[in-house]
């Protein structure tokens, strides 16, 4: 099955590039005409940037090929966008008396203005975030202060594209919120550890002047090393782990859906004292009726990224209960973030970085 999605898959991406490469192409043309030898190095340019992203995901931690593949898939993405519209206008040029050639020549810096305006569009949606509030109430008792303010975000990807200013501007966001509690749900580095560690965002992470719990995600690899960097800024990660903090409700962090040896939710919740708030964080948005069933008041999550590009909110709407936003199911409150950062390319489309504000109201 999976050998035949993926066989499908190459197919359309090749016939993709080959309408991009072919429009591509036409509208040099009109530029450099009779010059052969721009044939070929267009051609040679357009295969390196057509499998840049998979060299720079086999060459694991290649800055210069991983910053190529990921502006390629962008460019791959909004050409796609573009160049329909750009056919089709030179194709209604026939029935004018523009010249064809004058037609295609235009156009082409038209799409090539329109491509750079939504590029730049995307990229100010990834990396200018935007703060999202949610109030709920959760019908227990707990002592001393009877509100509980949360600052949540997700799938931060730190690493080669979401780097150190990111984690700057997270880091000055959260601290102005002021919150009494930071939650992490998973996927806070981009697979490769080094440039997480050769960033120094454990150091930026130490400056959040709150607590700060966290789960970890399908992209926290190496867990030993991710691990001991975290908690030496303070941050508790919870791991297939449960605990009671200020004695007034219980945070439970739960490994990656794709982690072998995941404890069952069940076994979790029963180290719970059910008559006192619990919040779980599980990066990946699933058993909304397990939680519900085992006393679980408050959910967060991630993962979904709802798409990052549009129209993949559509597919993310389609696989789980809640892809992002507010979700309440019975006694049981969901939160499930768009993400922080972001994965393959560094725009987003249709979808904002978010770092996302709860606040919890307990029975007085």
């Amino acid at each position: 099955m999976f050998a035949v999605t993926g066989a499908i898959l190459f197919i359309i991406y090749h016939l993709i590039l080959l309408y991009i490469g072919w429009n591509g192409w036409v509208w040099l043309r009109t530029l450099w005409s009779g010059r052969r030898s721009i044939r070929y190095v267009y051609i040679l340019v357009l295969m390196l940037l057509a499998y840049s992203f998979f060299i720079g995901r086999w060459l694991d931690g290649n800055v210069i090929i991983t910053l190529i593949g990921a502006y390629w898939l962008a460019l791959f993405y909004f050409s796609l966008m573009v160049l329909p519209l750009a056919n089709l206008t030179v194709f209604l040029s026939r029935f004018t008396r523009v010249p064809r050639a004058q037609a295609e020549k235009w156009m082409g810096w038209v799409a090539i203005g329109a491509v750079a305006v939504l590029f730049a569009l995307g990229l100010f949606n990834a990396y200018i975030p935007v703060v999202r509030s949610y109030e709920i109430t959760i019908p227990k008792k707990v002592e001393g202060k009877q509100e509980l303010r949360i600052a949540m975000a997700s799938d931060m990807h730190f690493g080669i594209l979401s780097g150190s200013n990111h984690a700057k501007r997270l880091v000055e966001n959260i601290n102005a919120l002021k919150p009494d509690l930071v939650l992490f749900p998973g996927d806070i580095m981009d697979d490769d550890i080094e440039p997480f560690l050769g960033k120094n965002i454990p150091q930026l992470l130490q400056q959040i002047e709150a607590p700060v719990y966290a789960s970890l995600g399908n992209h926290d690899r190496m867990h030993g090393r991710l691990l001991e960097a975290l908690e030496s800024t303070g941050m508790e990660v919870l791991y297939d782990e449960a605990v009671v903090v200020d004695d007034r409700f219980t945070l439970i962090g739960r490994k990656d859906r794709r982690d072998r040896g995941r404890l069952e939710l069940p076994q979790l919740a029963k180290q719970a004292d059910p008559s006192k708030p619990v919040i779980l964080l599980d990066h990946q948005p699933y058993d909304f009726d397990i939680a519900q069933q085992n006393g679980i008041d408050l959910l967060v999550a991630g993962h979904t990224h709802r798409g990052q590009i549009a129209p993949g909110f559509l597919f993310t709407g389609r696989m789980y209960e809640n892809d992002w936003g507010y979700l309440q199911k019975g006694s049981l409150h969901t939160v499930v973030s768009s993400g922080y950062g972001f994965w393959g390319t560094p725009v987003r489309m249709g979808t904002r970085s978010e770092i996302v504000q709860i606040i919890v109201k307990f029975q007085s």
